[in-house]
């Protein structure tokens, strides 16, 4: 009885021995998932935010070329309104400097 007896407990810290070394490896595993699933969670959310600051640099470069075509077109506009301006005084001009060149011709 006392073999039985001694057998049974050293069988018990046995089994608590397993039990033991089970939960520091399921611990330990546990821990490494965590810390790969974290790896991954920051590398996901790192790849979201290099995908938003191009699309954000995209939408700015769009919105700067419109208002570059904007700006240009009118000043374009502009351009041609002084164009058309002076054209229509081209000829009171020129007769203007003929004018004066013929008084200063009979002095």
């Amino acid at each position: 009885m006392k073999t039985e007896v001694l057998r049974s407990i050293k069988q018990t810290e046995e089994e608590r021995r397993t039990m033991i070394a089970a939960a520091y490896d399921a611990k330990a595993k546990m821990i490494a998932d965590a810390r790969v699933e974290a790896e991954n969670m920051v590398a996901k959310e790192a790849e979201g935010a290099k995908e938003y600051k191009a699309k954000r640099i995209a939408d700015a470069e769009a919105i700067a070329a419109q208002k570059s075509a904007k700006t240009r077109e009118e000043g374009n506009r502009q351009a041609e309104a002084v164009r058309a301006a002076s054209n229509k005084n081209l000829d009171k001009a020129v007769a203007l400097l003929v004018d004066q060149f013929k008084v200063k011709l009979n002095v």
